[in-house]
C-alpha cells in the first residue's frame, strides 16, 4: 500500500516548507543564533504546515551538528524525526483532545523533568492545543512558564484564542497563513512530475480551487484523482465529475444567454445542468464566481490575468468581450440576486425551483435604482441605435400614431449619416468677430436645439445639468452638474454631436471637453422647448426615463 501523496510529500526541512516564508525565515535565524525560546505557538488554518513545521523544529534542535536550520540527515535523531520516519522517545506528541485532562496533564508536568534519553531537549508537540481543559492548561501553566533548560514546548492550534492567554503570553507566537493558489499550484504540478501521471490543463487550478489554500487538502484531492487515472492521466472531465464543479462551457452559455437576454437558451442551460446530475447549489455558487470574474474582468481589462492567474488566457478572452457586452451595472445587479437567492436556497427542498426563479429576476427588467443604472447601461452600449422621439399626443389630432412611425424613420436615417459629412446649415445669427464664454452662453439655447435634432439621449444630458465654462483656441469646456452625467456624455460619444452642433451655430470647430461642476444644475439657463412640461427640471428620474428613453414602470398598474 503507498503512502497518501500529503504523507509521502511531507516537509523534512524548512527550506521544503511553502507558503510560509514569514515564519520560516524567522525560526531559522533563531536556530542559527542560537536563541532558542523554550515555549512556541504555531497558529493557522488547517492543512497549512504547523504540525510539520514542528517536527522539523524538533529535528533541528535535537540534530547532531545542531541546533541548526539545516539538519545533517545522517546522524540518528535526523533519522527518526524524517517525514515519515519512526520518531523519537525524546520527541512527544499529544492531541489534546484526548490528552486533555488534568490528570493528563500532570502526569505530563511530572515527566518533564526526566532528562532526555538520546537527545539534546526533551520536545512535547501539543496538537490542537485549544481543546485543553481549563483544568489541564492551568495544571501546565507553571512548567511552560519555568521548565527544566531541557525541556521544550511546541502548541499547535487552529483557534489560538481559546488558548487561555496565560499561556499564549508565555510562548512565541507564529501565525501560518493559508498558501496562494500561484505557489500552491507551483507545486501540485511538480508533486505530478514526479508521480509521472499527465494531468489535463485546467485540472490544477480545479484542485487549488477545490483545497481552500490548504496544502493538505490539495495533495489529498490531487492524491484521489491520480489513483482514478487512466492510460491518458487525469482528463478535465473527470476532475469537474469528481471535483463537482460545473463544466466551464455551461457557464460560458448561461452568461452569453443573460447578455443576449435570452431566457430560452438560459433555461435550457439550466435543464442540461439538472440532466447532467449536477447539483443546482453548486451552479449557483459556480455561477456566481464568474460574475465575480467578470466584474473584475471589466474593472481591470488587460491586467486580468494577474488577480485572476488560475483562469487560462484564452478563457480570459471570452470573459472580456462578455464584460463588455454585459456593463458593469448589469453584472453588480446580477450578482446581488444570484447572492441573494444562494443564500435562500440554503435548506431549500427545490433548489432547481429557486435556481429557476433566479433567473427569472435577472432577466427581469427592475425599476429600483441599480435597475435602472442598468438599463440605461444597456442603451449606451448598443450603438447607432436612436431612441425614438416621443410624440405630443392632443386629443384633437387621433392621427399621431402614423406621425410617431415617420418620425421613427426619420430618426434612424439621421443616425446613419456621419456627423463629419452634415452640411453645415446657413445661420444668420452666427458671430462675425471673436467669440469669449459669454458669447457662447447666448448662444447656448440655439446650440441645445441643434442638438435636439441630432440626437435626443445628448439633448436630455446638456438641456438642464450643462453650461459654457470657457473657451479658448483648443477647446470648449462644458461644465456637467455630476460626474455620472459626464461619463455618459463622454461614453455616449455625445462629444462629437456637441461639437457639430458649434460649428453649424457659431462656425467653430472646437474641441469639446466636459468637466464636473456642481453649479451647473443651478446656473444653466433654462432651454426646454414648448413640448416639455413647465416643471421639467423638478422631474425624477423615472419620468426623464419614460419621456426620454420611452421607458415604462412595470411594477405600478398602468395609468389611461
Amino acid at each position: 500500500m503507498s503512502l497518501a501523496l500529503y504523507r509521502k510529500y511531507r516537509p523534512s526541512t524548512f527550506s521544503e516548507v511553502i507558503g510560509q516564508e514569514h515564519v520560516t525565515e524567522p525560526l531559522s535565524n533563531a536556530l542559527e543564533s542560537g536563541k532558542i525560546h523554550h515555549a512556541y505557538l504555531f497558529s493557522g488554518p488547517r492543512g497549512c504546515g504547523k504540525t510539520s513545521s514542528a517536527r522539523i523544529m524538533a529535528r533541528s534542535l535535537n540534530c547532531e551538528k545542531g541546533p541548526t536550520p539545516n539538519p545533517c540527515g545522517q546522524c540518528q535523531s535526523c533519522k527518526d524525526l524524517v517525514a515519515n520516519g519512526p520518531g523519537s522517545i525524546d520527541v512527544i506528541e499529544l492531541d489534546a483532545a484526548t490528552h486533555g485532562l488534568v490528570d493528563d496533564a500532570r502526569d505530563l508536568r511530572d515527566k518533564a523533568f526526566f532528562a532526555p534519553v538520546s537527545s539534546r531537549y526533551k520536545i512535547y508537540i501539543i496538537d490542537e492545543a485549544h481543546q485543553l481543559g481549563p483544568g489541564a492548561a492551568n495544571a501546565l501553566l507553571k512548567v511552560v512558564e519555568e521548565p527544566p533548560p531541557h525541556v521544550l514546548f511546541i502548541f499547535a492550534t487552529t483557534e489560538p484564542e481559546k488558548l487561555i492567554s496565560t499561556i499564549r503570553s508565555r510562548t512565541h507566537h507564529y501565525p501560518f497563513r493559508l498558501v496562494p493558489p500561484g505557489i500552491l499550484a507551483t507545486h501540485l504540478e511538480k508533486v505530478c512530475e514526479s508521480e509521472g501521471i499527465k494531468v489535463a490543463k485546467g485540472v490544477i487550478p480545479l484542485v487549488v480551487r477545490a483545497s481552500g489554500g490548504s496544502v493538505r487538502d490539495a495533495l489529498s484531492v490531487l492524491g484521489q484523482l491520480l489513483a482514478g487515472a487512466g492510460k491518458s492521466g487525469v482528463t478535465y472531465e473527470i476532475a469537474i465529475q469528481l471535483l463537482g464543479y460545473t463544466d466551464g462551457a455551461l457557464l460560458d452559455e448561461a452568461i452569453d444567454a443573460m447578455a443576449a437576454r435570452d431566457g430560452a437558451t438560459l433555461f435550457k442551460a439550466i435543464d442540461r445542468v439538472i440532466e447532467s446530475g449536477h447539483d443546482p447549489r453548486r451552479f449557483t455558487q459556480d455561477f456566481l464566481e464568474r460574475l465575480r470574474d467578470l466584474i473584475i474582468v471589466g474593472a481591470v481589462e488587460e491586467s486580468a490575468s494577474q488577480i485572476l492567474r488560475e483562469i487560462p488566457e484564452d478563457q480570459l478572452q471570452r470573459m472580456r468581450a462578455q464584460a463588455s457586452i454585459i456593463g458593469t451595472a448589469n453584472l453588480i445587479r446580477s450578482a446581488d440576486i444570484v447572492a441573494a437567492g444562494l443564500t435562500q436556497m440554503r435548506g431549500a427542498t427545490a433548489p432547481r425551483l429557486m435556481l429557476e426563479l433566479i433567473c427569472g429576476r435577472i432577466l427581469l427588467p427592475s425599476s429600483d435604482d441599480v435597475g435602472l443604472i442598468s438599463r440605461i447601461e444597456r442603451l449606451e452600449l448598443r450603438e447607432n441605435i436612436s431612441v425614438p422621439q416621443p410624440v405630443a399626443v392632443k386629443v384633437e389630432a387621433p392621427k399621431a400614431a402614423p406621425v410617431k412611425e415617420s418620425t421613427k424613420e426619420v430618426v434612424k436615417e439621421e443616425v446613419k449619416v456621419p456627423i463629419r459629412a452634415a452640411a453645415p446649415t446657413p445661420n444668420a445669427n452666427k458671430p462675425s468677430g471673436p467669440i469669449d464664454a459669454a458669447a457662447l452662453r447666448r448662444f447656448w439655447p440655439d446650440v441645445i436645439e441643434n442638438v435636439k435634432k441630432r440626437r435626443r439621449l445628448t439633448w436630455s444630458l446638456l438641456s438642464s445639468s450643462a453650461h459654457v465654462l470657457s473657451v479658448d483656441d483648443n477647446a470648449i469646456t462644458i461644465g456637467i452638474v455630476n460626474a455620472g452625467a459626464r461619463d455618459s456624455f463622454t461614453r455616449s460619444g455625445s462629444d462629437e454631436i456637441l461639437r457639430a452642433a458649434f460649428v453649424d451655430v457659431t462656425g467653430l470647430d472646437l474641441k469639446i471637453e466636459c468637466v464636473v461642476d456642481a453649479s451647473a444644475n443651478s446656473s444653466a439657463p433654462s432651454t426646454r422647448t414648448s413640448e416639455d412640461p413647465s416643471d421639467a427640471d423638478q422631474m425624477s428620474g423615472q419620468e426623464l426615463l419614460m419621456r426620454e428613453l420611452g421607458a415604462q414602470i412595470i411594477s405600478e398598474t398602468k395609468k389611461e
